[in-house]
């Protein structure tokens, strides 16, 4: 009986302080056909941005590549030079 009694109670402490709240403003339904189209063309623009700083970065990684293979390949003949100077004739 207790333990029912102090539902109650907060039951409706729960409900006097639900009733003194502030109604919420109701949101102003947007239509989609208005709302979708001045945001369409930025959302697009955004997008084209992102994949040409995507290739571009994909470009210079690319390049990065081929100069760090280019720099090891002169090393290595390089190094066979020296190694040829080194040794002696036979």
């Amino acid at each position: 009986m207790n333990k029912l009694l102090a539902t109650l109670i907060a039951g409706f402490f729960a409900a006097g302080a639900f009733a003194q709240a502030p109604a919420a403003a109701p949101a102003a339904p947007a239509t989609p056909a208005v709302a979708a189209t001045p945001a369409a063309p930025a959302k697009a623009e955004v997008k084209a941005e992102a994949k040409a700083a995507k290739e571009d970065k994909k470009a210079q990684k690319k390049a990065a590549k081929e100069a760090n293979k280019d720099a090891k390949a002169e090393v290595k003949t390089e190094a066979a030079k020296v190694e040829k100077a080194t040794l002696p004739a036979k």
